[in-house]
């Protein structure tokens, strides 16, 4: 209780006062352990949680301490922080100015240069401010696609990308330290005239327009494109942004949600506003039938991700028109085969995830491009990809499953708003040629095989023992009946060849298995270091037989894959 007691007199918020106050009043004993038992952890994507009072939710004390934490780490860490400054921006949720506003507070107190925008602004938007301004870093308060109760403070270090270790470890030990002592708050008024502040205002959002115009992957040759498109926002913070760069691009025929496209944190016609979740696509899906349009578009609330359904007849308006979703995999190939396919002067790099599909790197080798792959989390891809860079090698694309795209090098994370101008090239390019996506999807798969990826939580036995030692103490030899060719256990960094050698492996420590089987089918299996569950994500490669379409192979991967994770969760649980 006394935890409780001292957080009461240290929250600025009269608003989550009062709502401890009622928690102490009516002795909501398991409430108030849920809110002090623990702090929000700070790690590799920043803080995310749901709103509320207490160290272990989102709110204004929370937020103001670990400001502080980071300022502190800041100048300690980045030569010249001070001066730099720190780029910040906010996305479009109930908190998340107020949020901005008092970490710029805490910053500038610390003497600490603060650019803020002075509305609503995209994550990349933000991001892409850190090499603008030779920032030491750049904070975005957004909680992306989760739910609408929460909110989340997502840093970016110096080079542009989130950060990684040891900077999390390093920040989290700055904030416990912050969370003993007065905290230091400036008005951004008093900031402002002290030369700490700087309003990053319509000028800023139009100078990110401009870089991603001027990015050699953006073709604005196009007088107008014959491409249809229908938008939405999804109640984020993307619509204007997406909107002008495609029609700078040449794209007039596009078609915004009307009741998806104004900033909106109650998020009040999803669910759950993420493009994946059932239902989220339904209404522009609907616009599109209602417009003949070729493909339907969606940001994330925060527009770093990008969701795309695309049309599968070519029946003439109708409310029958189908349209189907894109998988991130097959978005990621998609945008690779486009970029590759382009004249290059210099190695091209491309990259995703381990748990993204494998037939990116064999597109790359059919291009003779280099590929690199990483844990996931973009913040891996995004800080690879620039090790791997120099005079000869030249980051071109990156990718993750869940729907983020990067590239070129105007942001170093995932960009939504960019991603949506390149495929609508794409389509343009295709539609040029009397062709669609399902055509390219169809010749890519011709060479490499249909690849077929799936991913499942499976729930085992509370008593069982970890799961990890478990299969580590007796390895497989077989998976559904196919032999295991190689094993990569990246908790000891080896890649163990059956009947050949064994090699070690470039990626962090990590309590993650993959088996790859003689017929080209791979399973990664993720222990949850939390509860009795593992999060197993499976990827098969299913062969063209004599005079198959690429449907039929793609029904027979669908069907070979649910035979598979059948046989799988039997063996696991067995």
């Amino acid at each position: 209780m006394q935890d409780a007691m001292n957080w009461l007199a240290r929250d600025p918020d009269p608003r989550t006062r009062e709502e401890l106050q009622h928690l102490i009043d009516e002795g909501m004993h398991d409430e108030l352990e849920d809110r002090f038992s623990q702090r929000l952890e700070f790690g590799t994507a920043g803080l995310r949680g749901k709103v509320g009072c207490g160290p272990n939710r989102m709110n204004r004390l929370v937020i103001q301490e670990t400001a502080t934490g980071l300022g502190h780490y800041l100048i300690e860490h980045v030569a010249n922080a001070s001066i730099r400054g720190v780029v910040v921006g906010y996305d479009g949720r109930l908190d998340s100015k107020q949020f901005a506003i008092d970490t710029a507070s805490v910053l500038t107190a610390l003497g600490i240069k603060v650019y803020l925008t002075s509305d609503v602004a995209a994550t990349p938007i933000v991001a892409f401010g850190i090499e603008h301004f030779n920032a030491a870093a750049a904070v975005v308060v957004t909680a992306s696609h989760n739910p609408p109760e929460y909110n989340g403070f997502k840093v970016y270090w110096e080079n542009g990308a989130q950060i990684i270790p040891p900077h999390d470890a390093g920040i989290a030990g700055e904030i416990d330290i912050a969370s003993t002592k007065p905290i230091p708050l400036m008005s951004l008024s008093d900031a402002e005239t002290q030369g700490k502040l700087v309003w990053l205002t319509e000028g800023y959002y139009q100078t990110y327009r401009a870089a991603i115009n001027q990015s050699p992957y953006v073709n604005n040759a196009l007088e107008s494109a014959n491409t249809t498109i229908t938008y939405t926002a999804m109640h984020g913070v993307g619509a204007k942004m997406a909107e002008d760069l495609l029609h700078d691009a040449g794209f007039h025929k596009v078609f915004s949600v009307a009741e998806q496209r104004e900033p909106d944190g109650n998020f009040p016609t999803v669910n759950f506003p993420n493009p994946e979740e059932k239902g989220a696509m339904d209404l522009v899906v609907n616009l599109a039938k209602s417009v003949d349009a070729d493909i339907a578009c969606a940001n994330d609330p925060d527009a770093d991700r990008f969701a795309v359904a695309v049309r599968t007849d070519n029946t003439a308006r109708t409310d029958d028109a189908s349209y189907k979703m894109l998988t991130g995999d097959q978005v990621g190939v998609l945008f690779a085969h486009y970029l590759l396919s382009k004249p290059h002067t210099k190695n091209q790099l491309v990259g995703n995830s381990i748990v993204s599909s494998t037939l990116l790197e064999k597109v790359a080798q059919s291009h003779g491009a280099t590929y690199f792959q990483t844990l996931t989390g973009f913040k891996w891809l995004a800080n690879i990809g620039m090790q791997l860079e120099d005079e000869q090698n030249e980051f071109l694309f990156a990718y993750e499953e869940a729907l983020g795209y990067t590239i070129g090098t105007q942001v170093r994370d995932k960009d939504g708003l960019s991603a949506i101008v390149v495929f609508a090239q794409l389509v343009e390019e295709l539609k040029s040629q009397g062709r669609t996506v399902w055509d390219l999807l169809a010749q890519i798969s011709f060479e490499h095989g249909v690849h077929t990826n799936a991913q499942r939580s499976i729930a085992l036995d509370p008593d069982s023992p970890s799961i990890g030692s478990k299969l580590r103490a007796a390895q497989p030899n077989a998976i559904n009946g196919v032999a295991i060719s190689v094993i990569e256990d990246l908790q000891s960094s080896l890649r163990f060849v059956i009947g050949g050698n064994t090699e070690a492996i470039n990626l962090p420590s990590s309590d993650v298995l993959i088996y790859h089987l003689e017929d080209g089918t791979r399973i990664i299996v993720r222990p949850s270091g939390t509860e009795p569950k593992v999060k197993v994500y499976y990827e098969t490669v299913t062969k063209f037989e004599g005079t198959e379409t690429y449907e039929d192979t793609r029904l027979r991967g669908e069907e070979d894959m649910n035979k598979l994770i059948e046989q799988h969760q039997q063996e696991l649980n067995a």
